[in-house]
């Protein structure tokens, strides 16, 4: 039989207690403090085992605590983040996009691939170009470093392939009537969507410096009774700074056609902003133009002028620098003294200055003015709108 404890609070009421429901009930709460599922199957047993006469209990100040106790616990299960510092929520950021790259890379793959099937013809052309572009650049500044050694039929074999690989692109695409780009006429190429101009764009722009290395190839022709070698520079330099201006000037028609399609558009809010967008293409190639003639006016201004680089030197001051250049390793040839005491061939001199403006042999400063282009070298920026 169950034993039956009594107890009496400060108001003279008497209540029965039964063990077996403090003891399960105490029991029940001991054992769910480490976890919310647990606390509240206790709190529930607590309730159901006592029934009404419980309920009557005035809860004292360690039960209080106790309860205390249980609702943080209850709080910190609720809320398990609050305390995630920044490292670790940036690393299980970066551990789901590595996981989302690893699911998604099967479909860029297969898209990848299906696109470069797709434009198999085009990527294929403007690889052909781009590489025949490094090829034939490197070559003309390697002839244009060798001066009177330079290998004419290197030259020729340059310029031939320059002009058979500009004929046979045209040829590929005879169809689209692509050389309308170079006569600045839209060609025949329709629908004219937007990857469309920027492929027919790209491809115009290799095929501008194309002939424009062309033209470096015939100045390399010439023999030095009709151009003396230290003259060459400016020329390949103006050359340069011309198809560099060109070649703003070139895309213009397709991408004016493309942006006014409002043929196709149905809307006043349509043909709108074809307007719009037409005219800000125009403002911002205004802009680009005007920047570019600058450049070239100083180029023109730069051809026309003639530069003096140091005194004539004597016959002393030859002997005393042991009558021999120290570029060209040979006897001088038209000599010039510079600001440094140093003395060189006229012709070494200038082609010395086409790339540094210091002297070879103590780096000081001779001139402030360099121009990079004096070395035959084309410019490997392409103009894409």
């Amino acid at each position: 039989m169950p034993t039956e404890l009594s107890a009496q609070d400060g108001t003279g009421l008497s209540f029965t207690l039964q063990p077996e429901l403090m003891s399960s009930g105490t029991s029940n709460t001991l054992e769910n403090t480490d976890g919310q599922g647990s606390v509240c199957n206790s709190l529930t047993g607590e309730e159901s085992g006592t029934g009404s006469a419980s309920r009557r209990l005035r809860p004292t100040g360690h039960s209080r605590s106790r309860s205390h106790t249980h609702a943080e616990t209850e709080g910190d299960c609720l809320h398990p983040d609050l305390e995630v510092g920044e490292p670790s929520t940036s690393f299980s950021e970066l551990r789901y996009l590595i996981f989302w790259v690893q699911k998604s890379l099967p479909f860029i793959i297969i898209l990848c691939s299906k696109l470069i099937l797709q434009h198999a013809l085009g990527l294929s052309v403007g690889v052909g170009l781009f590489t025949t572009f490094i090829y034939v650049n490197k070559n003309i500044q390697a002839q244009v470093f060798l001066q009177d050694r330079r290998s004419k039929l290197q030259c020729v074999w340059l310029l031939s392939f320059l002009l058979a690989s500009s004929l046979l692109f045209y040829y590929t695409f005879e169809m689209d009537s692509l050389y309308f780009c170079l006569i600045l006429i839209k060609p025949h190429v329709e629908p004219l969507d937007f990857w469309e101009v920027l492929w027919i764009v790209g491809v115009t722009s290799f095929i501008v410096k194309f002939l424009f290395m062309g033209l470096k190839c015939c100045i390399l022709l010439l023999p030095a009774c009709i151009m003396v070698y230290k003259r060459r520079g400016k020329w390949y330099m103006f050359i340069e700074e011309l198809g560099q201006f060109y070649q703003v000037i070139a895309p213009v028609p397709p991408w004016f056609h493309y942006l006014l399609r409002s043929q196709a558009v149905d809307s006043s809010v349509g043909i709108t902003l074809d307007v719009l967008l037409a005219l800000l293409y125009i403002i911002l190639k205004l802009l680009e133009l005007y920047s570019r003639y600058g450049s070239l006016h100083t180029t023109v201004q730069t051809f026309f002028s003639y530069e003096v680089n140091g005194a004539p030197a004597t016959q002393s001051q030859c002997s005393g620098a042991g009558d021999l250049c120290l570029i060209c390793q040979s006897k001088f040839k038209k000599p010039r003294v510079l600001l440094c005491q140093h003395i060189f061939c006229e012709e070494c001199i200038v082609l010395w200055l086409n790339q540094e403006k210091t002297c070879p042999v103590c780096r000081t400063t001779i001139t402030d003015r360099i121009h990079k282009w004096k070395t035959g070298a084309t410019s490997a920026y392409l103009q894409f709108y």
